[in-house]
């Protein structure tokens, strides 16, 4: 499937804004799964590109004002084309972190015995490094049945076993617990960014899935979408990884001045 994408983010500040610095993941990459055909980002200054730990492409900008600017309004923009192929599983390359080094806590996908134990259900300790596919798919229909899914229930700084006990989340929320379930019983997980196209379901268009290893000896993984229990396909564009939401937000940055801050995101897709 071929798909085109408008993602747009409107800053506005009730007081002039005096210095910035924004890192932005918002920069898909060619895959197994996808083709990346064109791409752009747009930001108030100019962008400077790296890879971090995760092998994602991010960008950054710096925006230093002066005594007699007036900047209370900032945006941020990135479009392009993306080719969809539906693949779900793939091996990483050896450039990147080791399978179990995604078995770490981090604050929003933190292990704990009450996902462990709600995980038994679905699947076993992990003993040799391997899963099985057919028991994570039952346990991602556990997950979306347990937290189910609520608009504007939670926020970005709510922890896994939070969004577990209220019984209610978004597509980040319920991408965690998946991925805290999986790490409380021994298997590499990781949280992923991206988009889903569907035209039924608008505000999934930014979207959150996971990762979860199939077999660590020879680094092969699987994308489960964990909100419609299944493997990643044709409607799903993949963005960014790591090991929660906070290490691969759209954006992350911080500021001095521009008092308090609103913001707007409007997010397109469309297939071309």
């Amino acid at each position: 499937m071929k798909l085109h994408v408008r993602h747009t983010t409107d800053y506005r500040y009730t007081e002039p804004l005096r210095y910035a610095l924004q890192t932005l993941w918002l920069t898909p990459q060619s895959s197994p799964s996808q083709t990346v055909n064109f791409w752009s980002v747009g930001a108030p200054e100019k962008l400077y590109a790296q890879k971090d730990a995760f092998g994602n492409t991010i960008q950054s900008y710096t925006f230093v004002g002066t005594a007699t600017d007036s900047v209370r309004w900032s945006l941020v923009n990135a479009a392009g084309d993306v080719e969809t192929w539906g693949v779900a599983e793939f091996v990483d390359p050896e450039a990147l972190p080791h399978p179990y080094f995604f078995l770490r806590a981090t604050h929003l996908a933190e292990p704990h015995w009450q996902l462990a134990e709600f995980g038994r259900r679905y699947i076993p300790q992990s003993l040799d490094g391997t899963a099985n596919l057919q028991a994570l798919l039952a346990l991602a229909e556990g997950v979306a049945g347990t937290v189910c899914y609520k608009k504007d229930s939670t926020n970005v700084a709510t922890t896994a076993l939070e969004a577990f006990k209220a019984g209610a989340g978004v597509c980040q929320d319920q991408a965690h617990v998946m991925v805290a379930i999986c790490r409380s019983l021994g298997y590499p997980a990781r949280y992923v960014s991206g988009y889903f196209y569907a035209a039924s379901e608008p505000d999934l268009a930014s979207h959150a899935w996971v990762d979860v290893c199939l077999d660590v000896a020879t680094r092969r993984w699987v994308s489960i979408d964990v909100t419609h229990y299944c493997l990643i396909d044709e409607r799903h564009i993949r963005m960014a990884m790591g090991t929660d939401y906070n290490a691969c937000p759209p954006a992350k940055g911080v500021r001095q001045g521009g008092g308090e801050e609103s913001m707007t995101v409007v997010i397109t897709i469309e297939p071309v």
